[in-house]
């Protein structure tokens, strides 16, 4: 069976904790022309249906954690009741099915699956959702989801800036990104123009601390011919190129004192004069600005114009280091293992307890840039289904974990000699310890149910 569809490819998001399970259907919907998704938790396809457009859920009636099958229903249908759900029972009773209807699922199905069933059923969902009225029209208009493209997060410091983005993304308002290197300001800038009234438009970043202050002034605001050694050309600026739309000013607290002021000029008066020529250019920009310094100390120390501060602060958004926001470790390490594995071609699958534990205790200096080259490099490294302890990196494998409750685990050369029993119990105590006994949070972390977590504590008598 094969499915076409005249614009949009449909998205369909698969929740199920038991990952092979979801995984499989996934792979079953891959005959019909969809986007298809997994997830393994509730709050997961929660944070997904409220970021994403997503046209049908598939989704198990009993999952672990707070978050059900039927609460994916209800807040789906919150969201968009152009979006389709079917659910997936082992205990088809007249109650569940009529509760599921009632609260508008498309249909349910029954396990052990069909998998012809679930592809005709998925295809006719699919159909209806993108048939609606609601769904037709926002193909149109401006889409009413927010695309955060690369950028996951469940911790309540994300969320709150989730919020903050969505209300300033279709103003025309200036954002200055704040946060240490590799948190993902440029992401964060770039989901701003997509959700934005001018994503049709450029987006052009340039980073203010790469280059001199002449090419600097020529890469920001172009140049003629002749107007230095080495011009041989007319040239436009970003300014120009970006006309309409955003330009992204990274690092723009490494800018010299002379280039703010001319900046702060063009900002000012929307007018750009070339290097070397006396023609003006009336332009239309959005600025969106990052740097990972301290404005304000720059400004104490005369060293950033306090006025061009306040023009290009118009929405202020602090990035936490991921150290900060420890419990979307897991969440941001799956985002980065399904692209690696996307790219790449490779059978893993995830991440054991012990091999999560030690990454959600680990400091990330560089951030989520770090986090995704190192799941990068694990998943092409890897030979097994699951990425273990020993495919961690040495920075990883041989470091205590953060200072706290947690600081009692051993450094991992303790573990050697260990069997993978021991040092998965070992996990779940440490990651316990580090959570203040909080089950539901140490599942997270470790990347488990928190039913699995249950068996386990009774499993090693903790």
């Amino acid at each position: 069976m094969s499915s076409h569809w005249t614009e949009h490819k449909p998205v369909v998001l698969v929740v199920d904790d038991e990952r092979d399970h979801a995984d499989g259907i996934v792979e079953a919907l891959g005959r019909l022309s969809v986007k298809a998704l997994a997830v393994y938790t509730g709050e997961h396809a929660v944070e997904v249906l409220r970021n994403q457009a997503v046209d049908v859920v598939v989704t198990d009636l009993k999952l672990e954690g707070q978050v059900d099958g039927l609460d994916v229903l209800r807040e789906a249908k919150r969201l968009s009741d152009s979006t389709e759900i079917i659910l997936i029972t082992a205990y088809a009773t007249i109650e569940n099915c009529k509760e599921a209807m009632r609260q508008g699922a498309f249909d349910y199905l029954v396990k052990p699956l069909d998998i012809d069933q679930l592809r005709a059923l998925v295809e006719r969902a699919a159909r209806k959702a993108l048939a609606a009225p609601t769904r037709q029209t926002s193909a149109h208009q401006e889409p009413d989801a927010f695309f955060f493209e690369g950028i996951k997060g469940v911790s309540p410091a994300m969320q709150g800036i989730f919020e903050v983005v969505r209300r300033v993304a279709r103003t025309n308002i200036s954002v200055l990104i704040e946060g240490p290197s590799g948190t993902g300001k440029e992401l964060l800038a770039r989901a701003i123009h997509n959700n934005s009234l001018r994503r049709d438009k450029p987006f052009k970043p340039v980073n203010c601390a790469g280059l001199t202050e002449t090419l600097l002034e020529s890469e920001l605001f172009g140049h003629v011919k002749g107007a230095f050694t080495g011009a041989n050309t007319d040239r436009k600026g970003l300014f120009e190129l970006a006309d309409k739309g955003t330009l992204f000013l990274d690092e723009i607290g490494d800018m010299p004192l002379t280039m703010q002021a001319k900046l702060l000029r063009v900002l000012e008066d929307g007018i750009v004069v070339p290097v070397g020529s006396s023609k003006a250019t009336v332009v239309d920009v959005r600025i969106i600005s990052a740097t990972n310094r301290s404005l304000t100390r720059l400004i104490e120390r005369k060293e950033f114009r306090e006025d061009l501060y306040f023009r290009i602060r118009g929405v202020n958004v602090a990035l936490p280091a991921l150290r900060e926001r420890s419990a979307d470790i897991p969440i941001l390490a799956d985002h980065f293992l399904q692209e690696a594995t996307h790219e790449t071609g490779s059978q893993v699958k995830g991440f054991t307890p012990a091999a999560m534990s030690l990454m959600a205790g680990y400091e990330w200096p560089g951030n989520i840039r770090q986090l995704r080259n190192a799941v990068r490099t694990m998943v092409v490294m890897c030979d097994r289904e699951k990425i273990d302890v020993l495919d961690l990196p040495p920075e990883i494998s041989q470091r205590r974990q953060l200072p706290g409750p947690a600081a009692t685990a051993p450094a991992p050369a303790s573990l050697a000699g260990a069997s993978l029993n021991e040092i998965e119990k070992k996990a779940i105590m440490d990651t316990l310890a580090k959570t203040e006994g909080n089950r539901e949070q140490a599942a997270k972390i470790l990347g488990i149910g928190e039913r699995t977590l249950y068996r386990k504590i009774k499993e090693y008598n903790l």
